[in-house]
């Protein structure tokens, strides 16, 4: 079973960002959150919005950081040294420019050109050994055009393309709390949104 104490879901916050791309972490939390009927409270102390699931059998804490995503790592680090959670216990979600809508892989450590991980890598001790949860929301073409993209909200067919992985993804993560890492990367993996 895999020993998850804290999810966290990426984003920039404020109403402008809300359905921007780069917040398809906030996205997947929030859908997580409501399938176990909570919300999400902002706590100050942890620089973010939180709440609390049981899955599993696991009190599992969820953080959304109201940090804007370059920071994201401040609020990931006050609420892990809180609490006593190791990197190896965390999950993060957040938007992957390298798969395309529709497509989400759990992935273990590595490096990644994600400014909310990046920053979480470094607040954590440059421990990267944490299990990510990557949200496809394709890649524009060019990089000069990066940033438009991550920032701008996705069209009506990548939105649903979107929702329809971040839905399997909540399954897959009770797969992974109930099971195992393996069992839940080969049902996530196979997963194709039929648009």
């Amino acid at each position: 079973m895999a020993d998850i104490r804290l999810i966290v879901g990426l984003g920039n916050p404020g109403p402008e960002y809300e359905q921007t791309r780069h917040n398809a972490g906030a996205w997947f939390l929030q859908e997580l959150a409501s399938t176990f009927n909570t919300s999400l409270s902002p706590e100050s102390k942890f620089f973010g919005k939180t709440a609390r699931i049981t899955l599993a059998g696991q009190d599992i804490r969820l953080l959304y950081p109201t940090t804007f995503m370059n920071k994201s790592g401040q609020s990931v680090a006050a609420l892990a040294n809180f609490y006593r959670i190791e990197p190896s216990q965390m999950l993060v979600a957040f938007d992957e420019l390298d798969l395309p809508p529709g497509v989400a892989k759990f992935k273990v450590g590595g490096s990644s050109s994600q400014n909310g991980i990046r920053d979480i890598v470094s607040r954590m001790g440059n421990n990267r050994d944490f299990l990510r949860l990557r949200i496809g929301i394709g890649h524009p073409g060019h990089k000069s055009k990066v940033t438009g993209h991550v920032l701008g909200k996705p069209a009506q067919q990548e939105r649903e393309a979107i929702e329809q992985a971040i839905d399997e993804a909540v399954r897959c993560t009770e797969i992974l709390l109930n099971n195992d890492l393996k069992m839940a990367q080969n049902r996530l993996h196979s997963f194709k949104a039929d648009n």
